[in-house]
């Protein structure tokens, strides 16, 4: 299986949901089952089945966060020297013709996020990014039609 590129924000994000499904949330579910348990015939125990779907939610997401985290190629856009050309996880300052500047982090997967500026590497925008630099037009193909941005500044913060 290929390694998913990952910025170490992101990384330390999964630890923490994992972290917390781990200790919180699987502790707290056992204890519902058991309470749900206690109530009797568990044929028609609504309780208990809602328990037991929940855990099975925890037990998918954690063994997702793992496979993640196991899988993941870790960036620090910090330490990244791409002599200015865009690349995964550096930040770029773009204007959008007719409309204004946004600033946008090049992110993985379970980063993006588009209130906070964090893009994920496969959304149109930032494949049409990857390798342009400071300077550079683009156009990007969107289910809303043709943008055209100017880059003007790319980081690595």
């Amino acid at each position: 299986m290929a390694k998913t590129p990952m910025t170490l924000r992101g990384a330390e994000k999964l630890r923490a949901e994992l972290h917390r499904l781990k200790t919180v949330e699987r502790p707290a579910n056992s204890k519902a089952i058991a309470e749900a348990r206690a109530h009797g015939d568990l044929s028609e125990n609504a309780e208990y089945d809602a328990a037991r779907n929940q855990q099975g939610f925890i037990e998918g997401r954690i063994s997702e966060i793992e496979a993640k985290l196991g899988n993941a190629n870790l960036i620090d856009p910090k330490l990244l020297d791409a002599d200015g050309r865009c690349v995964f996880g550096a930040t770029v300052d773009l204007e959008e013709k007719g409309v204004g500047a946004v600033t946008y982090q090049i992110v993985g997967e379970d980063e993006a996020d588009i209130k906070a500026g964090r893009i994920s590497i496969s959304s149109p925008i930032a494949r049409a990014l990857i390798g342009k630099e400071a300077g550079d037009q683009v156009d990007v193909h969107t289910p809303g039609g043709v943008k055209q941005y100017e880059i003007l500044d790319v980081r690595y913060e």
